[in-house]
């Protein structure tokens, strides 16, 4: 995934998995992609010539989907989510906060 403001790509880069050791920080103002990806065999993967779709090394299949979070001083809503991220937050104790109140 990626940062999006005022390009649709920016920093900062948002990885598809959790290198052993860093932890990064979600500060109130940003707004992220992202973007898991679900593999059924190898993480290594490739981009084709046309720049966008994406294939694991092996040949494997694989899901791949985003959503768009915005991070607020009152807390986080999911934009691509029709409730905010409610549903899928929960399970986690998160109860997402709408930008305008």
């Amino acid at each position: 995934g990626h940062g999006i403001g005022t390009a649709m790509h920016q920093a900062p880069e948002v990885l598809n998995y959790r290198p052993r050791g860093l932890s990064p920080r979600i500060k109130p103002g940003m707004v992220l992609a992202v973007e898991p990806m679900l593999t059924d065999g190898s993480i290594e993967t490739f981009v084709l010539e046309d720049d966008w779709t994406v294939k694991t090394s092996d040949g494997s299949l694989a899901s791949h989907w985003e959503h768009t979070i915005a991070r607020t001083s009152r807390g986080v809503w999911v934009l691509t989510s029709p409730d905010g991220g409610a549903a899928g937050l929960a399970p986690y104790g998160v109860k997402p906060t709408p930008l305008s109140a």
